[in-house]
């Protein structure tokens, strides 16, 4: 589905994941076909920078195929030169027309953060890196008064959100124009369904995925 709007590439998602939370997966271009047809180039119809959570495959809880998504995945879905780089490569570059930050309940990163903030703990070699860049996330939460785990996730979801288009400039020239949108979605574990966080630019506010 290339070149298509951002609400078609929403809508997209959306679907894709009503039908993996049914338990009817269409397991779409994943033939010998699809394949070969990829084998020239690639025009993904959306980006997800995901949590590397090994339970958050993005392919298969949105139900899609070879050449569909552009995946970056970090721990915590923290951001650097490099996750900016790419996400601005497959919008600029491939033509992604939508940005999909993905979090999920019972996240690693957003636990050690919290257990930094609250209780001191100090991560070692380079996981301190990460929890580091969770932890603004977790100190606007409390600012907020927010004290809830799945609150708090919500939060670092937002802050991920706002912390790409307030350090890319192309991609919020991207949301502003409207050429791409940029959401957040929080993914349930054990029920498999994403629901929508936040949104920027031409998609629906508050399109659930259920």
């Amino acid at each position: 589905m290339p070149r298509t709007s951002p609400s078609v590439a929403m809508e997209s998602l959306l679907s894709g994941n009503r039908r993996f939370v049914s338990g009817s997966p269409e397991h779409p271009n994943q033939d010998a076909a699809r394949r070969t047809e990829l084998a020239p180039g690639q025009e993904p119809f959306a980006v997800i920078l995901g949590c590397s959570d090994s339970r958050l495959a993005a392919e298969i809880i949105f139900d899609q195929g070879l050449g569909d998504l552009f995946v970056v995945r970090t721990a915590g879905h923290v951001i650097g030169p490099e996750v900016l780089g790419s996400v601005e490569y497959a919008t600029s570059v491939l033509g992604a027309r939508l940005v999909v930050v993905l979090g999920h309940d019972s996240c690693g990163a957003v636990a050690a953060a919290r257990a930094a903030v609250e209780d001191g703990f100090a991560a070692g070699g380079f996981v301190r890196d990460v929890v580091e860049r969770v932890t603004p996330s977790i100190l606007a939460a409390r600012t907020a008064g927010l004290t809830a785990d799945s609150d708090i996730i919500d939060e670092h979801i937002r802050h991920t959100v706002d912390l790409l288009l307030d350090r890319s400039r192309l991609l919020a020239e991207q949301v502003k124009a409207g050429d791409i949108a940029v959401v957040g979605l929080g993914y349930a574990l054990a029920e498999g369904n994403a629901r929508v966080v936040t949104t920027r630019g031409d998609v629906p506010e508050g399109v659930p995925a259920s």
